[in-house]
């Protein structure tokens, strides 16, 4: 027999059709919430009578209103709010929607078709995104919604407020190209695929991409034709733990015209980025809002600009060093079995001589390679004059790394090994300079996996350091083979040299824009040339 329930369903989305033209393609009508009557939104055939709907102005994700659903039973059968759209066969739609949650004891879940992806309850007064990519195999109408759900602590009343409920088409590039701004975005989800939403919200027009139906351990690639002007990526977990790397290597990235806009994986909830780009058909690409102030600059003008962006971090201290490690300098990336990644000792395509196990293995005395892993400078501190804060603890140049080995590097510059004197078990070296390096001394070379790693946090070392950086020539006899004196280009040229060259031969990884996420987290600035290459030959040139 027909339930009431679903008598009440049908008369209501049947009149919703007899009053409304159908459109060609899916559109979400009133999905901004800015069209009411009275008190009721216009053009949402079905709200249940479990929940009440009202207009607030004040709680809003986009536009002057959304939507205020107050749910007040306990029978999540009563509880939906929905709209029929057309769809045609064989197009892909990305259905979103914004939702907010004041108390954490309501659950939304987006109906697209069917039940699909909830929201995280426990991200309360904030905004959250929940989408699905769908694809119909008929051309026809579909019901697309909401259904609330209370939760463990729900008082019989809570809000939650809606609002940008729409889709996006999902469309290739015209097949002559992008006449805007061409843009890759690549994401691999971890282990729990499900958890992972994201979308891209352009200032002026709303949501242009997003996607919520995720599988998990996948690689997706989308190009994007961007339009000039502002744009926020976010990307939400609603387990709360990010997509790397407890439970998998999962990672994200956007490049623009050939440039890095941003990237990352570890996080909480949620992370966002935002960017500008230009109007110059895919080549006038702007700063994010962090290195808006470096914007338009080149030289040594723009590493003082750098500077002043990324100079007074939180110093944590060197201990606290331990603690990052245990849950930042894993590996995730090539053995992928959490144990410490050593870069002096792993191998990137064969199996590890050795693992250290997090906090357990740390020095500790060893009499070998294989004893135990320590906190590496890769620029030494003897370098800057000691256990000097903030240099000292400074998280983006210090690495963990097998003890034994740190010792043999001591505090002998970086460059190409001509002669070895010692090789670790992975091919790093020890030993005389190569002839023709400019440079005849003593040199200590990680392999290749790693040079552009160290090269960059030299970089770094350079920019963050600009007003101490030139006194520290006379603080050793290897401070003076490597620093030339002066805050402008830091480095003698036979070193800069070969910094450039790695940083080249080894572009930046997943790996290390992960890495430089965390410390963002951990210390309050970011590395600039992990974030954006390109800022390397801007400002030492080629």
């Amino acid at each position: 027999m027909t339930n009431m329930k679903t008598i009440k369903k049908l008369t209501a989305l049947l009149g919703l059709l007899a009053t409304l033209s159908v459109p060609a393609q899916a559109t979400v009508l009133n999905g901004g919430f800015e069209q009411w009557s009275g008190n009721q939104p216009a053009d949402w055939g079905l709200i249940d009578s479990g929940i009440s709907v009202s207009q607030s102005t004040t709680v809003k994700f986009s536009g002057s209103s959304a939507a205020a659903v107050s749910v007040n039973t306990t029978s999540q059968a009563n509880t939906d709010f929905r709209q029929l759209v057309s769809v045609n066969a064989g197009q892909t739609y990305n259905f979103s929607t914004a939702v907010y949650h004041t108390e954490g004891s309501v659950r939304a879940r987006l109906y697209v078709n069917g039940y699909q992806g909830y929201s995280n309850e426990q991200l309360t007064g904030q905004w959250q995104t929940l989408s699905y990519r769908y694809t119909p195999t008929s051309s026809g109408t579909i019901e697309v919604g909401l259904r609330f759900y209370d939760v463990a602590g729900f008082d019989g009343a809570e809000r939650v407020y809606v609002d940008q409920f729409e889709p996006t088409t999902s469309q290739s590039p015209p097949p002559g190209g992008c006449s805007d701004n061409s843009a890759e975005f690549a994401l691999t989800t971890d282990n729990y695929g499900g958890e992972t939403s994201w979308q891209l919200v352009s200032a002026s027009s709303g949501t242009v991409y997003s996607d919520g139906n995720l599988a998990s351990n996948t690689q997706y690639s989308e190009q994007w034709c961007l339009a000039a002007g502002d744009y926020t990526f976010t990307i939400f977990d609603s387990y709360g733990d990010g997509i790397c790397c407890g439970y998998g290597s999962g990672s994200y990235s956007l490049t623009l015209a050939g440039a890095s806009v941003f990237s990352g994986g570890s996080f909480g909830s949620s992370q966002s980025h935002s960017f500008s780009v230009g109007s110059g058909g895919g080549d006038d690409v702007e700063l994010d809002a962090y290195y808006a102030a470096a914007a338009g600059l080149t030289g040594y003008s723009l590493k003082t600009a750098l500077h002043n962006i990324i100079k007074d971090h939180s110093v944590q201290g060197y201990s606290a060093i331990w603690t990052f490690y245990n849950v930042y300098e894993l590996d995730n990336y090539y053995e992928n079995d959490g144990s410490i990644l050593d870069i002096y000792s792993e191998k990137p395509s064969a199996s590890d001589s050795y693992v250290y196990a997090a906090s357990s293995d740390q020095c500790g005395s060893y009499n070998s390679e294989a004893d135990c892993y320590n906190r590496e400078h890769s620029f030494p501190r003897s370098w800057f004059g000691g256990a000097v804060e903030p240099m000292n603890s400074d998280i983006h140049h210090i690495f963990a790394t097998d003890g034994f080995v740190n010792a043999k590097r001591s505090s002998y510059p970086y460059g190409d090994v001509g002669s070895a004197s010692f090789t670790s078990s992975n091919g790093t070296r020890l030993g005389t300079a190569a002839t023709g390096s400019g440079y005849s001394g003593v040199v200590f070379e990680p392999i290749d996996e790693f040079k552009g790693d160290v090269a960059r946090a030299y970089f770094y070392m350079a920019t963050r350091y600009q007003n101490q950086i030139a006194g520290w020539q006379s603080n050793s006899s290897q401070a003076d083979a490597a620093l030339n004196g002066n805050s402008s280009q830091v480095f003698e040229s036979w070193l800069l040299q070969i910094l450039k060259q790695w940083h080249q031969l080894d572009p930046v990884s997943q790996k290390e824009r992960d890495r430089n996420d965390a410390a963002y987290q951990y210390q309050g600035n970011r590395n600039p040339f992990i974030d954006h290459p390109q800022f390397v030959t801007e400002i030492w040139g080629n």
